[in-house]
């Protein structure tokens, strides 16, 4: 499987030290929603994570009335999101048939909606967290504007046999069995992180269930930036089950064939993309003819 690193909402909010832990304090930082976009023979095109949505950029009220400006969106960058990435490199919507999302939060759901026919896979009890919006914190971090269009819902949450010791999901309908979800709940009620095997190494997205890279090689999050530290634990729903998280990542990490990153962490995307050979532009821009377009062949990805 050819995978493709995308940025999908560069945010560049002030506050670089406590943010990337380097710098001043009063200058830009910089984080990134990091989403694959996943080739296969047989499944069209996936999609692990959406980042935020077309209709996002063109009002960013849609993410709540603060988060948009705070996190320092540019607006006019409407080639952000994963839908227009996705034509730059020669494929239409249509083309992408499953999204697998690590959780609902606005910032990984936004671009469900530009993808109205693919399915959706998540664990059952992150789509019931987001959809009921039962909590302060739910109502803060789902937004029903991004489910309106009715997404065609794969849920999960049966385990298999483990995945190098951690609890898996191996069969999520639909898909290759090299796409396994690994759920680990903590930063939300129903978070996963999503492991793939390329066939050569196992890249594991592990959406929010860390938020700086010092956590894979410390197992806990004393190397962390103070602002994400604090982030981090001031919106988790369960906070002890994320310490619990970093320690499985520490211990992932010692993998000669596994990769792991999380969704935030920019030096993570810009790595991984510099090694899966696509050029990485300006921070808030992939242009169309960076790469080689690519259309399915004769009874591929169908």
């Amino acid at each position: 499987m050819r995978v493709h690193h995308l940025d999908c909402c560069t945010m560049c909010p002030r506050g670089q030290s406590a943010v990337n832990g380097e710098g001043s304090l009063f200058a830009r930082a910089k984080l990134v929603s990091h989403c694959l976009l996943i080739e296969t023979d047989a499944h069209g095109l996936v999609l692990v994570d959406t980042g935020i949505g077309v209709d996002d950029i063109r009002a960013t009220r849609r993410l709540g009335p603060f988060f948009g400006r705070a996190m320092a969106i540019d607006a006019t960058k409407t080639d952000m999101p994963a839908l227009p990435q996705v034509e730059a490199l020669g494929f239409r919507r249509e083309d992408v048939r499953h999204l697998v999302l690590t959780h609902l939060d606005f910032d990984h759901a936004g671009g469900l909606p530009d993808f109205p026919q693919a399915k959706v896979h998540v664990h059952a009890k992150e789509k019931d967290a987001a959809l009921a919006r039962a909590t302060f914190n739910q109502k803060q971090r789902y937004r029903l504007l991004q489910f309106v269009h009715g997404p065609t819902w794969e849920t999960y949450e049966a385990l298999g046999e483990p995945w190098k010791g951690v609890p898996a999901v191996r069969q999520l309908e639909g898909l290759p069995p090299e796409i396994l979800a690994l759920p680990m709940p903590g930063h939300s009620r129903g978070h996963a992180a999503i492991a793939v095997d390329t066939g050569h190494e196992w890249l594991v997205h592990g959406g929010d269930a860390y938020f700086h890279r010092s956590v894979t090689k410390r197992g806990d999050a004393s190397g962390m930036p103070w602002a994400l530290r604090g982030i981090e634990r001031l919106i988790a729903f369960d906070y002890k089950s994320v310490r619990a998280n970093h320690t499985i990542f520490a211990e992932l990490a010692k993998h000669d064939d596994v990769t792991i990153f999380s969704s935030h962490d920019p030096v993570e995307y810009e790595r991984l993309r510099a090694a899966s050979g696509e050029r990485t532009l300006s921070p808030l821009r992939h242009a169309a003819d960076d790469f080689a377009p690519r259309q399915f062949g004769p009874g591929e990805g169908r």
